[in-house]
């Protein structure tokens, strides 16, 4: 009779660990839109105007974003000025905090095509500049000056050293999002627009591009429960706290069904 208890304590044990190691694993990595271990890439899709710009984990959903596989402001003004500020955020907030490898990089890879002409001394010019937001907080900033002034298609790679502040990305608050800001002289002409380039454009080619180029971000992440991976826990054996769903409870259970094999064991020995 005793034995029957223990067992069955023990069952209980098991059975609270198994489903409370395996939720939170199964609800991030079954859905492609959401960051994962496997799925590190988070690509970026937008209209044909670039009024609207989103991303998402997901290379194969492409719905709702341009056909031509960019997306283009155009300035046609005699003179005027290329000037845009723009955010790509996050199409759907994360189902579980993403942890990344505080010894890795984030890769930011684009592609861009932006035609401006020369600035001066007297105009207002502001070089390529990207900034990478985690939820409101910015936590990298860096200007691209080698980047525009011509109607080729150019190649951005920036890469992010992982600092203390971008190990953990709760989620529904601090998701990651990238800002664009851009502003020079388009150009002019003293014939007119009729045959000559006036103004200039901007162009943000998307994930599904048809020149295969590569347009992703790639962040390091890290299992949830793996110890010392994220930083910031202080969770059971290394842990993240709430990277496991639940685990309090199961452990106040588990605790329980062990006083009870403790106390069937004592009354046994009395």
């Amino acid at each position: 009779m005793q034995g029957s208890r223990r067992m069955q304590a023990l069952g209980l044990v098991l059975i609270l660990a198994c489903g409370t190691l395996a939720a939170p694993a199964s609800a991030q990595a079954d859905d492609p839109k959401q960051p994962s271990v496997d799925n590190p890439h988070m690509h970026f899709w937008g209209t044909e105007q670039l009024d609207q710009c989103w991303t998402h984990f997901d290379g194969n959903d492409s719905a709702g974003s341009s056909a031509s596989g960019y997306g283009e402001k155009e300035f046609t003004g005699n003179g005027e000025q290329v000037d845009v500020d723009f955010t790509c955020r996050i199409q759907e907030n994360f189902k579980q905090n993403m942890l990344l490898n505080g010894n890795g990089s984030i890769v930011i890879d684009l592609e861009l095509q932006i035609e401006h002409s020369s600035c001066s001394d007297t105009q207002e010019c502001q070089d390529l500049t990207l900034t990478l937001f985690k939820g409101t907080t910015a936590v990298a900033s860096e200007s691209f000056p080698q980047i525009g002034g011509s109607d080729a298609d150019e190649h951005l790679r920036w890469e992010i050293q992982t600092a203390s502040n971008m190990t953990r990305w709760n989620k529904s608050s601090e998701e990651p999002s990238l800002r664009f800001e851009f502003s020079k002289p388009g150009y002019s002409s003293i014939f007119g627009c009729s045959f000559f380039l006036c103004g200039g454009w901007f162009r943000l080619y998307y994930s599904n591009n048809d020149n295969n180029a590569t347009v992703e971000a790639n962040f390091p992440i890290v299992n949830l429960s793996e110890p010392g991976g994220g930083g910031g826990g202080g969770g059971f054996g290394g842990a993240v706290d709430d990277a496991l769903p639940g685990f309090g409870l199961a452990a106040g259970l588990g605790a329980l069904a062990m006083a009870a094999v403790g106390a069937s064991r004592f009354a046994r020995e009395e």
